[in-house]
């Protein structure tokens, strides 16, 4: 244990029309300086995590802290861009430079500005973290290119369209309780299992139920070293975080596994020397229904090509033995691309300091969390446990 989440700020995602990512920022920064009761002059530097890649014309992400915190003008600041997995990214880049030693308190800020861009262009933009040469013109876009995989599982393992909208149904009953998630309207099994006006299909099999939401959102957290953070109100320890890669064209792999993910998965339990079921919730990369359901296999929930026990026996509802995205995950909370790796640290560590309201896990102790970039291709994993 190096690091600790000491604090953190998190804004509600959804549609945002009155702020621009400079002014989210700056939202989250002085939410996650005060909750970690430390002055900006503490901080020793920073780490911006923004896909952006065509969403807004303002890039240089790294500088934009500083235009609101004054205190920041000198400290070395850059910004981290991995896919859908950049918030894990500019996280695991602050602790390279705490356990460096370069560091002992780092920012780091995950944000994203997507609904001003036309849903056109966003899919063309979110393309770019697949492999354009071979997906590039897939039809549906980055929905299209999981419409694949969704249809590959169906095809080994019988048509799960009914275990996908469980899991949609699943994530919107716990982002109900979430008064920082896009969407807190409980829909329920029948609506995300049938075909209407209001759930069409995105790209087929796959509905829009099935699909995680195009979002404007920012988090922060005040990471510091171990020896800091023994004097700080809260910490949140890391007691293990991996990081693997796969292979970015899915024709060169079996598309229906997250090998990647599950070399994370095993790796950062073999590190925190625990067992899955030693967890008391995890948060998942649920971009699309048919990503979670693989990623019950990958984490070694059950067998591959049965995910589907997971959800049809209740162990991921909140009430079971292993809660899967009590804040409502992606589907329900939206996925503002950079966001998100932190967004789930923010609602993990909320969980373990027991901040985190309706929708608290009871004596959460253990959280798992795995954000992935593309379709499997950057995955981390973290285990967070409460020492403070």
């Amino acid at each position: 244990m190096s690091s600790c989440i000491t604090g953190w700020g998190h804004n509600k995602f959804g549609i945002n029309k009155e702020q621009t990512s400079e002014n989210m920022i700056a939202d989250v920064v002085q939410q996650a300086i005060n909750h970690a009761e430390i002055s900006p002059k503490d901080i020793d530097a920073i780490f911006v995590g923004t896909f952006n890649n065509g969403f807004q014309k303002q890039d240089f992400h790294g500088a934009l802290p500083a235009v609101s915190q004054l205190d920041l003008r000198y400290v070395p600041a850059m910004r981290v861009e991995n896919a859908c997995a950049t918030g894990s990214a500019a996280i695991h880049t602050a602790m390279n430079a705490i356990e460096a030693k370069r560091a002992k308190t780092t920012l780091v800020v995950g944000v994203e500005k997507m609904t001003d861009t036309s849903s056109e262009k966003v899919g063309d933009i979110l393309l770019g973290a697949s492999y354009r040469p071979e997906e590039g013109d897939t039809k549906g876009g980055f929905t299209g290119v999981f419409a694949t995989i969704a249809n590959a599982y169906f095809q080994k393992y019988g048509d799960k369209s009914d275990i996908l909208a469980k899991i949609a149904a699943k994530n919107h009953a716990n982002g109900y309780f979430n008064p920082l998630a896009h969407m807190q309207k409980n829909l329920d099994f029948n609506f995300c299992n049938s075909i209407s006006d209001k759930n069409p299909y995105v790209a087929e099999p796959l509905r829009r139920t099935d699909c995680s939401m195009v979002s404007d959102g920012a988090a922060a957290l005040i990471i510091q070293d171990f020896d800091l953070a023994l004097s700080a109100k809260r910490a949140i320890a890391f007691r293990a975080r991996r990081h693997v890669n796969d292979i970015l064209p899915l024709s060169k792999r079996e598309k229906t596994e997250f090998e990647g993910a599950r070399q994370a998965w095993s790796n950062a339990l073999q590190d925190a020397k625990i067992n899955l079921d030693d967890l008391s919730f995890v948060e998942t990369h649920d971009c699309f229904t048919i990503a979670e359901l693989i990623e019950y296999e990958a984490m070694g929930l059950t067998k591959v090509g049965e995910g589907y026990k997971a959800i049809e026996e209740g162990w991921v509802h909140k009430h079971g033995k292993l809660p899967i995205n009590p804040s409502g995950g992606l589907k329900s909370k939206g996925h503002p691309v950079g966001a998100t790796g932190v967004s789930q640290h923010v609602m993990s560590a909320m969980q373990l300091t027991g901040e985190a309201g309706d929708m608290q896990i009871q004596d959460a102790n253990l959280a798992g969390i795995f954000n992935m970039g593309g379709a499997s291709v950057a995955n981390y994993v973290s285990i967070l446990e409460r020492i403070r």
